[in-house]
């Protein structure tokens, strides 16, 4: 039985988390339970290093991992036949012009090995609020004019903390996660968890510690 440590219930009132030495191992990386999706409770975790995740009838819980999947754009691995499809133009890539959509599509589209979706109607809206604050972003790609894949997550200074992306025809999410790399002046995307999609890009697992003193000096 997992022993949850009585500081990791969070007081609706402030938004402080218990130190991130504390999270545990299993599951990894739990570092608090409850509070809510303020938007100043949001940035004050992110800034910390801190994520919520959680599921359909549970409560809120944030996490910190250890280690943290993250990818620079000097590690990136732009294939050939990716190079291709950026090259042909067959895509049109956008920024910031259909936030909720992107979110509404990472939260409908079915993924192998999930019954479920982790995004929520109150972290869409939440993320929303952060959208409308000028924290988190989102890129497109269309085709035809129709949207057919995106990613979004959250900016800090020089960090882009990626939290979904989606598909509905081959290769549009590796677009948006290439424009992102290769368009922006984002020094560390924080992928969170070890991913095998990403991984083929160019993401690399980073010692929790490591990742926190990057973050420290790229906010």
């Amino acid at each position: 039985m997992i022993q949850i440590p009585s500081s990791f219930w969070l007081n609706a009132d402030e938004i402080k988390f218990p130190d991130i030495k504390l999270a545990l191992k299993e599951p990894n990386g739990l570092i608090g339970i409850g509070g809510d999706l303020s938007v100043e409770r949001l940035l004050h975790a992110y800034s910390n290093g801190i994520f919520p995740w959680y599921g359909k009838d549970e409560p809120i819980l944030w996490y910190s991992p250890d280690p943290r999947m993250v990818i620079t754009p000097e590690a990136f691995h732009l294939s050939k036949s990716l190079r291709k499809t950026i090259n042909s133009s067959r895509f049109n890539v956008s920024v910031n012009t259909v936030f909720p959509e992107v979110m509404h599509q990472c939260q409908n589209v079915p993924r192998a090995g999930q019954s479920g979706t982790w995004i929520s109607d109150e972290m869409i809206s939440a993320y929303c609020n952060l959208y409308d604050a000028g924290y988190a972003h989102s890129y497109e790609v269309f085709l035809d004019k129709k949207l057919v894949g995106g990613l979004y997550g959250v900016a800090l200074g020089g960090v882009f903390f990626g939290e979904s992306m989606f598909s509905l025809v081959s290769n549009a999410s590796k677009v948006a996660f290439a424009y992102l790399l290769q368009n922006s002046d984002y020094k560390l995307i924080d992928c969170q968890v070890e991913n095998k999609h990403l991984e083929s890009l160019g993401a690399f697992n980073m010692p929790r510690d490591l990742f926190i003193q990057q973050l420290k000096a790229f906010v």
